[in-house]
């Protein structure tokens, strides 16, 4: 009977930790540019597609500026504090991503190793809106303080 009850507790344990390790901002987000605040020239769209692989989380942006251009970022982000490559980022070619909780979590952006700038997300408890503030420095010297806020799709 011991047995039994231990197995059993081993597999609640297994089972709930499995749910749980799943992340909050897994799925498709729509920039809703009505409730977003920038610094400067707002997007027309933006969409973010977040998916949980074993390397971590893969984020996919592609946006459509103001002007028309359109932009892609592709970065794997981890929660284990150390820097991993991204792509597509005028402004940053690495981050390090630390989880705060469950729906919230920090990045540190990086250029060439110097840091220089940083995202603070967060998922909603309802698991409806995302939000994304953004601060730093482009590339061009100018400062960023953006708020972004998605929603799910």
């Amino acid at each position: 009977m011991v047995r039994i009850v231990a197995i059993a507790m081993l597999s609640t344990l297994f089972l709930g930790t499995t749910a749980f390790a799943a992340d909050a901002v897994d799925g498709t987000w729509k920039l809703n540019v009505a409730k977003s605040k920038f610094s400067g020239t707002a997007p027309k769209s933006a969409t973010r597609v977040y998916t949980e692989s074993a390397d971590g989380t893969t984020l996919d942006q592609k946006m459509l500026g103001a002007d028309g251009k359109e932009m892609s970022m592709h970065v794997t982000l981890t929660y284990d504090g150390k820097d991993h490559p991204m792509t597509g980022n005028p402004d940053a070619d690495s981050g390090a991503g630390k989880a705060i909780d469950a729906h919230t979590s920090d990045f540190t952006l990086k250029m060439g190793g110097k840091v220089v700038g940083s995202v603070h997300r967060v998922v909603s408890a309802d698991g409806k809106t995302l939000t994304v503030k953004n601060k730093g420095t482009h590339t061009d010297g100018k400062t960023y303080d953006d708020t972004l806020v998605f929603d799910k799709q």
